[in-house]
């Protein structure tokens, strides 16, 4: 930056203050730890003080001494600036810092000047634009210097964290003191209460859960993400209380596409695990629409998810003369036939759950009957029934399979 040279009075009386800047620095110091509460903690060494308090004044007085300097050097706020970022000190605190030991500054240039005379002290204060501009130089480098650095912090920490949470996800790590170490990274608990989130990104280049960490700190949920080309994947550590119902509709609020949820998993080894889950959580979501679903850890429902084909088969056996009848009455005959298998196989209590007469329920079931590979006394025929209702519960698209073209446009509209 350009400057008119200073006047020659002013560079004497920064000669004669840099006779005494070890005492100038031991004042600034006992000042900003009397002033400031948080350079009294060991995040920022005396000694680092010492060195940064140091840089200004140097900066100041050599600024001041030299008449025809043209530029000025700011490699010594530049470089205080980067340390306190890395550091970690706020930095608000780094500037209440440099605010402070200017203005002692200033009253040790008034006292020098006051050594030489009133026409020297005159000169100063004539000079004080001078003065001040510099200060503004110093404490813009120091913002600038400290802002990058964090900036390049939190690029570097994103990336790590990105990279321990692939480790999670893909099973890289199952065991053993690595997943300790990812744990303590991230800021998890080894063991606790976890969920795995996939979000697709409908749109390119355009987070599909904006906004979903600041709700989820507010739930007090930590969480650690990946991001890869068509969606997004998190782990969240819920913590004690497993607010599960207050994390699906934060995550809903957010959503601008299908996010699949894992069941919560209790240690952060099973992540792989529940990452395939989560995927199909999503994966069974219409597509094109926002929306959210959480799987349940059954063991119908991970044995349908462990073998897709066959599970498609086994649909076709069980439920595929069931699943030629018209949409009305299929859709019917399955609700029934869930709602029947919840209450036990008591007619009475599916009608008070279907708001319907018991003998519509037996009807039905008779129905239902008629398509499957026997009666519903046999308990081969009931298992088999169950475990077709819930591979297509998990699969609704094992549905499409026999339904029309009609029939598959008006499901994907509705």
């Amino acid at each position: 930056m350009s400057q008119a040279p200073p006047n020659a009075v002013i560079a004497d009386i920064a000669v004669a203050l840099s006779t005494r800047l070890d005492d100038i620095v031991d004042g600034m110091a006992e000042l900003v730890f009397e002033k400031i509460e948080f350079y009294r903690s060991p995040v920022v060494s005396r000694d680092s003080l010492y060195e940064g308090l140091r840089f200004s004044i140097d900066f100041l007085l050599t600024n001041l001494a030299q008449p025809g300097l043209l530029s000025v050097d700011v490699s010594g706020p530049s470089t205080t600036g980067r340390k306190r970022a890395v550091q970690g000190a706020p930095l608000p605190e780094v500037l209440r810092c440099y605010r402070l030991t200017f203005a002692y500054f200033w009253e040790q240039l008034l006292a020098e000047a006051a050594q030489f005379g009133e026409e020297t002290t005159h000169a100063l204060l004539t000079a004080a634009s001078r003065v001040w501009a510099l200060a503004d130089i110093y404490s813009l480098a120091i913002t600038d210097s400290y802002r990058e650095a964090m900036a390049e912090r939190m690029v570097e920490t994103d990336r790590r964290r990105s990279a321990l949470v692939a480790a999670l996800v893909d099973g890289q790590s199952p065991d053993g003191d690595a997943t300790w170490e990812i744990a303590r990274t991230l800021g998890f608990p080894y063991q606790g209460s976890f969920v795995v989130l996939v979000a697709e990104a409908p749109m390119w280049a355009e987070p599909p859960l904006a906004g979903l960490e600041s709700k989820l700190r507010a739930l007090d949920v930590g969480s650690a993400w990946r991001a890869q080309p068509g969606h997004e994947m998190a782990v969240l550590s819920l913590g004690s209380q497993r607010p599960m119902d207050a994390v699906l509709e934060a995550v809903g609020d957010c959503a601008t596409g299908r996010v699949g949820a894992s069941p919560v998993y209790h240690q952060l080894d099973h992540t792989a695990r529940a990452l395939r889950y989560a995927q199909v959580a999503l994966e069974s979501l219409p597509e094109g629409k926002a929306g959210v679903r959480q799987l349940d850890d059954t063991p119908l429902t991970e044995l349908v998810m462990n073998s897709l084909d066959t599970t498609r088969r086994a649909v076709n056996r069980v439920l595929g003369g069931l699943l030629s009848v018209p949409e009305e009455e299929r859709t019917t005959l399955l609700a029934t036939a869930r709602a029947w298998l919840t209450a036990h196989g008591s007619a009475a209590e599916t009608a008070q759950v279907l708001y319907c007469h018991p003998n519509t329920v037996r009807y039905r079931m008779r129905r239902l009957e008629e398509y499957l590979r026997g009666p519903l006394d046999d308990p081969m025929i009931v298992a088999e029934l169950a475990l077709a209702l819930d591979a297509v519960g998990t699969f609704p698209a094992l549905l499409d399979q026999h339904r029309s073209p009609e029939q598959s446009r008006r499901a994907a509209s509705d």
